[in-house]
């Protein structure tokens, strides 16, 4: 991602301001603004398969959806039922973590960092509202994946803005936005899942809609208290407005064609491999061109983590995928006498995760006490292990399912504890490590393709994801074992023949 030039003039922020929390009143504008979006975001990623699944990819339904034939005749042949809505989910949930890249690009350099993100909470609520009308439902992804990347990239560097280089509670600062982020994964199911599954699909959107909304009335309330513009956003406002639309329309323009390319480059596996590879050198020689014998070195290192981080993180992000709809089809959820939403198990997940990521990072810090701490990768072998032990966990579940009976929430609950310390000690440590090792030239540009991982991730995982209606279940869950197995291998191999190279890497400055 390409770092603005300019640094915002913040004089008119009194730096003393601790109003909220101790720290400056911008900051609980945008701690709410970034809890509604992501209240918004987890109600679709909660929704959206067991929607496509239970009511709109049905025959009777489907006819209805304008453009979807043209697409399943070139990107989704043959594919019906869960396996198309595990695909199409695949490709939704992988570009919002592409566009937002081009997010910041366009807001860096041409339409400043408000007005992308104005625009992108409009375009997010269209999308949003758009899904209450089945033939609109393209519409309202394209809109969504538009929105989330004029928007996503930009509110966090507004943080880090309301505070100078020196000042303490920067760190800390994060960390509260970071809550906010986290309650609303929580509550998003509870709310808007319930409303979607108990109510009606339309009344789940439309909360999503309603508080995107919300969001971005808090955030144009708040505008006094948040750092200046920078100087792309100084524009006269018809050349922002004309600017902002022709950044939407850049990223339809990226879009559109990745589903072209995408469809044949990943036809197989064999195929896919390949593609797979021949892009991550393209990338590893795009980057350093400039850089001297070390620097690419370290480049090559971190651009072959990215594809081993997505192939440990398939179970993961299978969670909102097929996993939902097996939870749905094949769990008990009755507590006495109240059968619970199956959305509800995305709480539970973002609930337990928070938990894990909280207490694993106090339990290294406890063991920092007397003990010397693992390194990066060495945590990161430890979060593999974890993670392959969580797939067991759900294989066990689908090994021990009563003939015609539900599944007790036993090895579900179990796998959720396991994958939720194995995702604690793979995602922040994985960052950490990126940030510790990038090259000073290019140190922000590559914390931006980190998050190429996830985006690989999720991609795969709608081609997987697919194989449920397909294969046994027990057979589904040993190959996300297998994949976990594959990322806790190749880790070893990484710090057996890399990564002592790099042992003690100075982090890259704040600065870069």
């Amino acid at each position: 991602m390409t770092v603005a030039e300019v640094t915002p003039d913040l004089e008119h922020i009194e730096r003393s301001d601790r109003a909220f929390l101790g720290h400056p009143k911008g900051l609980g504008y945008l701690g709410f603004t970034e809890a509604c979006e992501r209240f918004s975001y987890y109600s679709m990623q909660t929704l959206l398969v067991l929607y496509m699944v239970k009511y709109l990819l049905v025959p009777g339904k489907i006819e209805t959806v304008v453009g979807l034939d043209w697409l399943r005749s070139w990107h989704y042949p043959g594919l019906e039922g869960q396996p198309l809505s595990s695909a199409i989910f695949g490709d939704y949930a992988s570009l919002v973590y592409l566009t937002p890249i081009l997010g910041g690009i366009i807001a860096d350099r041409f339409t400043g960092r408000k007005v992308a993100m104005i625009a992108g909470g409009l375009v997010m609520a269209l999308g949003h509202f758009l899904m209450a009308f089945e033939g609109a439902f393209l519409f309202a992804l394209l809109s969504l994946i538009i929105g989330v990347g004029l928007f996503k990239g930009n509110i966090a560097t507004q943080v880090g803005d309301l505070y100078s280089e020196s000042d303490v509670r920067r760190a800390m600062a994060f960390q509260i936005f970071y809550i906010f982020i986290n309650v609303s994964v929580i509550i998003a199911p509870l709310i808007a899942g319930t409303l979607g599954q108990e109510v009606g699909w339309h009344y789940g959107f439309g909360c999503a809609g309603v508080v995107m909304v919300i969001g971005l009335a808090i955030y144009l309330s708040g505008q006094k208290y948040l750092p200046e513009e920078i100087e792309a956003g100084r524009a006269e406002p018809g050349k922002l407005v004309s600017r902002v639309i022709a950044g939407a329309l850049g990223i339809v323009a990226l879009v559109m064609p990745w589903l072209l390319v995408s469809g044949y480059l990943f036809s197989s596996w064999i195929v896919g491999s390949i593609s797979a590879i021949v892009l991550v050198s393209a990338l590893y020689f795009a980057l350093t061109r400039n850089l001297g014998q070390e620097d690419k070195l370290r480049t090559l290192a971190l651009v072959a983590l990215i594809p081993i981080i997505a192939v440990s993180l398939l179970t993961n992000q299978e969670i909102f995928n097929a996993y939902l709809v097996w939870g749905d089809q094949h769990f008990n959820l009755r507590f006495m006498s109240f059968t619970i939403p199956s959305s509800w198990l995305i709480s539970i997940d973002a609930g337990v995760s928070f938990t894990m990521l909280v207490a694993v990072a106090g339990f290294w810090k406890w063991w920092g006490l007397k003990h010397r701490e693992p390194d990066e990768i060495s945590k990161m072998i430890i979060g593999s292990v974890f993670i392959v032990a969580g797939g067991l966990c759900l294989f066990m579940a689908a090994l021990t399912q009563p003939a015609g009976g539900k599944i007790s929430l036993f090895w579900p609950m179990i796998f959720e504890l396991m994958n939720s310390t194995g995702f604690a000690h793979l995602m922040p440590v994985s960052l950490a490590l990126f940030s510790k090792m990038a090259p000073r030239q290019i140190g922000a540009t590559v914390i931006g393709l980190y998050y190429l991982a996830f985006f690989a991730a999720n991609k795969i995982v709608g081609y997987v994801g697919g194989l449920y209606s397909e294969v046994p279940t027990t057979t589904f869950w040993l190959l996300h074992v297998a994949s976990a197995v594959v990322g806790l291998v190749a880790f070893i191999v990484f710090k057996l023949v890399i990564g002592r190279r790099f042992a003690g890497q100075a982090p890259i400055p704040a600065a870069a």
